[in-house]
């Protein structure tokens, strides 16, 4: 299980990007094809933003060409955790970090049917990628 990180708000503002702050603490989302890591195939961990929790590994990363990177799964079965959103009229399933809460994007069942047929859609602002060495 993610150890789990607490911060008060301002702390979240002191060491979020204000667009990190809106991705990560308020749920926002970025615009598609903007992020750095939609097509990085980059060997690696991707981290979480705010609180640095490994959340997927770049082998479950594939292109979705949806405008945000794709996962099939993420890299712990506790890693993320997964929550009903009826926001903006829709009903979706939530990302967030399970050591911090923060949010993370949307799970789908679009994805690979060989993988489970989920796709994780992650902001990449939410992430961090910790590449392999060489």
């Amino acid at each position: 299980m993610a150890e789990k990180v607490e911060r008060t708000d301002t702390e979240w503002r002191s060491l979020l990007t204000p667009m990190e702050y809106a991705v990560l603490r308020e749920a926002g989302t970025e615009r598609p094809w903007s992020g750095e890591y939609v097509s990085t195939h980059t060997a690696g961990t991707y981290h979480c933003r705010a609180c640095d929790a490994p959340l997927f590994r770049s082998q479950a990363k594939y292109d979705s060409h949806c405008g945000w990177p794709s996962f099939y799964e993420p890299q712990e079965g506790d890693a993320v955790t997964l929550l009903e959103d009826r926001s903006h009229g829709m009903v979706r399933v939530e990302v967030r970090c399970a050591a911090c809460g923060s949010h993370l994007g949307h799970v789908f069942d679009d994805g690979p049917v060989d993988h489970g047929g989920q796709r994780y859609c992650i902001n990449s602002v939410s992430l961090k990628l910790d590449e392999d060495a060489a």
